[in-house]
This record gives structure tokens, C-alpha cells and sequence, in this order.
């Protein structure tokens, strides 16, 4: 047919043509898209392709047809081989996404692709993928099945988890815009997945889920479905059927309306003085549950919490939210060492647990002399650094004042396990 161009000849005047720009340059919707922002293609055709594109665009167009060009990886086996039909080695795709969803493969796939590089197909991935999908589904699931009292007022921590929240979701976004403008896309993904997994759901939704029975108030809870809704948007682009769904479950919508034509969340005010604060918070919580782990006391048997500020009293204003996450009935400020508690340290706060009778001594004066000699033994390690006359001349100044802080560090765990050790003996 002499109307039909032949497939390498007409794919470099593919930008122009499909908007009839050969025959009609100045139509409306050559006017409109071209040229376009970006290709997606995979590197072995930038040669056969996107080199002539770009020459039948300056020639017959006088303008390049894209601004940006992104190449792909190419999905492989476990050898690294390409899929094929011959060699067998591709799975089917119609029954991945009957076993683990559209949803689940695209982003299991997704996590594992970084910018440009081939990955390995492995089901793991899309297991990885329904999983997060089953997590959405729940989270959605218990704030939907929450009870709540328009009269009730709002507690002091679900006060300080929206505050705390709101900037650690306002900073991802922010990082996020980043990302997708270097088209780090498996990153992108890979912050919403980290903040809905793990600031989300472990997190935020624990401190804010109000006790057995009882309910939440309004202010708190319209609260947390705008942030719920903004994390959605986030996630849309790379799990579009899930997010959709659960959309249009949060509140009513009106017909025609779609997630799809939500605007994408813009980043706001990122408060680095409550996120660095929050950090630390959660070390206290997590260091308390490790301390119950390692003795064997139940997360139901309530403690008590003391510490001694050292100057920094800001913890004492997220006191609600590790008696609620780490089971503590009395936190209170000290002024001296407790000695027959169970020390540890939290930046420059001193914190003792107590545990009363809840341990067996001797196991644990065995397991803390032994500590007792391991720090004693890194303090030496790193004192023979510190007194080489070589290695402080000669090495960085950040190295040199790393290797300070661990002495600090090691010489004040040094002093916790040696007054732990005494109160024990008496």
C-alpha cells in the first residue's frame, strides 16, 4: 500500500504524526502537545528510535518532540536471563494478578526496580506487594470501625500524634516531588511505602486508636481521614484500584467523582524540632520493650518510668504517649541516679525502669557483668585511637570527634551497668 510507511521509517515521525502534524503543523492539537514533556522507552532503541525522533522533530516541527527521555530495565529470571517464550522462564501474568492483584504485582515489581537497572523477577515480590495491599486495606478497616463521640474532647497524645504527623507527612511529600523529578519512581515508592508502613500503621494509628470501647473525638478523627485521604493520593499512581476503591469508602462522593482527578498532596511546614523529639520518643518506647522482652515481663504487667532530664524537658510533654505505647502507670522526673532500676539512655536523658521482683538476680547480674566487660573492652578499643599520636594528627575531624563520642558514650554505659550491678549485690 503506497500509504503505509514502513515500521523503522515511520516510528521517528511518530510524535508528529499522531497529532497529524505531517500534513496539518499548525492543527490544535499539534499546537497543544507537542512538544511533550517525556519518553519512556528502553535503552537498545535509542539508536533505531528516539535519535531520529528527536532529528524528524528540529526538521519538520523545528522543536524537539520531548523534553526528558526515560529509560527502562528490562524484568529478568533468577539467571538473569530475558523472559521468553522459547526458554519458558515467563510466568503469566493473568495469573499473578489473580493470585496477589493488578495492584500487588505492579508494586511488588516496583520496589525492587531502582531507575534504570534490570531486576530479578522473584513471587516474593508480588507476595511483598499483596501484602502492603492487605495492610491498607486494614488500616482503612479500623479507622472506619472507630466510635465516635461528637462531645468528647480531644486527648493530649492523639493532640501530639496529628501535630507530630502532619510534618512527618508534609517532609515525605516534599522528598517525594523530589524524587519523581529525577525520576527515582521505585524511590518515590518507597517512602510512601515506609510512611504508610511504618509511621502510619506502627505509629501513628497506635497512639490515636482509642482504648477498647471507647471512642474518638470529631476534630481528631476528620483529622485523620484528610491524612489518610492525602497518603492515598500519594499512593494512587502505582496502586490505582485499591486507593480508588477506599476513596470513595472514606466519606460520600459525588457521582463522576474519581481519586484519579484528585490533585496530587502538596508539602507544607515540616517541623524538624517535633520530628527530631519524636525520634527520640520512640527510642524510649522501643528501648522499654526490649527491656520486657529480654526479662520476660508480659506487655500487660504495667511499670514504672523515672528519669533524669539533664537539661532537656521536652520529654516530659510526650509522657501520654510512651505510658500508652510502653505500658508505663507512673513516669516521674528525678534528680539522682536510680540505682536499682534499669538504666538506659535516650540522647542526653537518663531513664530507669523499674522492675521491682520481676527478675531472677543472678541471671541478670551474669548478663550484665558481661556487658559490664564488652563496653569496657570497645573503651579500650577506642582509647588506643584517641592516644595515637598518628591517627589524631592525620585522621578527619569528624572522625576524630566520632571517636570521642563513642569514649563519652562508652564511659557512660560504663557507669549505668557498674551502679546496676551494686544495686543488685545489696
Amino acid at each position: 500500500e503506497e500509504d503505509v510507511l514502513d515500521t523503522w521509517f515511520s516510528s521517528w515521525l511518530w510524535p508528529i504524526s499522531v497529532f497529524d502534524g505531517i500534513r496539518d503543523p499548525d492543527n490544535a492539537d499539534m499546537k497543544y502537545y507537542y512538544p511533550t514533556n517525556d519518553l519512556v522507552t528502553a535503552p537498545e532503541i535509542l539508536f533505531f528510535w528516539v535519535a531520529r525522533m528527536i532529528i524528524a522533530g528540529y526538521e519538520y516541527a523545528g522543536e524537539k518532540p520531548f523534553k526528558n527521555v526515560y529509560l527502562t530495565g528490562i524484568v529478568r529470571d533468577s539467571k538473569r536471563r530475558k523472559m521468553s517464550k522459547s526458554l519458558g522462564n515467563s510466568p503469566d501474568p493473568i495469573e499473578l494478578m489473580k493470585k496477589y492483584s493488578a495492584d500487588g504485582v505492579r508494586v511488588g515489581m516496583l520496589l525492587a526496580s531502582p531507575a534504570g537497572n534490570d531486576s530479578l523477577f522473584d513471587e516474593s515480590l508480588t507476595e511483598q506487594g499483596r501484602n502492603f495491599g492487605n495492610k491498607i486495606w486494614n488500616v482503612f478497616r479500623l479507622i472506619k470501625t472507630m466510635k465516635v463521640d461528637e462531645q468528647q474532647m480531644q486527648r493530649e497524645e492523639v493532640a501530639i500524634a496529628i501535630r507530630w504527623f502532619e510534618s512527618k507527612l508534609n517532609e515525605a511529600i516534599l522528598q517525594i516531588d523530589d524524587q519523581f523529578s529525577k525520576f527515582r519512581l521505585s524511590d518515590a515508592l518507597m517512602s510512601i511505602y515506609r510512611l504508610f508502613w511504618e509511621e502510619a500503621s506502627s505509629w501513628f494509628l497506635e497512639i490515636i486508636k482509642p482504648p477498647y470501647g471507647e471512642a474518638i473525638n470529631r476534630e481528631s478523627y476528620d483529622k485523620i481521614l484528610q491524612m489518610i485521604e492525602k497518603l492515598l493520593c500519594l499512593l494512587h499512581p502505582f496502586m490505582p484500584f485499591i486507593t480508588e476503591e477506599i476513596w470513595h469508602y472514606l466519606k460520600e462522593r459525588a457521582e463522576g467523582e474519581s481519586i484519579m482527578t484528585e490533585r496530587v498532596p502538596e508539602g507544607g511546614k515540616v517541623d524538624n524540632e517535633l520530628l527530631e523529639q519524636f525520634e527520640a520518643i520512640k527510642q524510649v518506647i522501643a528501648s522499654t520493650r526490649n527491656i520486657r522482652n529480654e526479662k520476660q515481663i508480659a506487655m500487660k504487667v504495667p511499670l514504672e518510668l523515672s528519669y533524669m532530664s539533664n537539661g532537656a524537658h521536652y520529654f516530659e510533654q510526650y509522657t501520654s504517649i510512651v505510658g500508652k505505647l510502653a505500658n508505663i502507670s507512673r513516669i516521674e522526673e528525678v534528680k539522682v541516679k536510680q540505682n536499682s532500676a534499669i538504666t538506659f539512655m535516650v540522647k542526653n536523658i537518663e531513664f530507669y525502669l523499674h522492675i521491682g521482683e520481676q527478675v531472677n538476680k543472678e541471671e541478670e547480674l551474669k548478663k550484665l557483668k558481661g556487658e559490664l566487660e564488652y563496653t569496657r573492652g570497645f573503651l579500650q578499643s577506642v582509647m588506643k585511637k584517641l592516644n595515637n599520636e598518628r591517627f589524631v594528627q592525620n585522621a578527619p575531624e569528624e572522625v576524630i570527634n566520632k571517636e570521642r563520642l563513642k569514649q563519652s558514650d562508652a564511659e557512660k554505659k560504663i557507669q549505668a551497668l557498674e551502679s546496676q550491678i551494686m544495686a543488685l549485690k545489696e
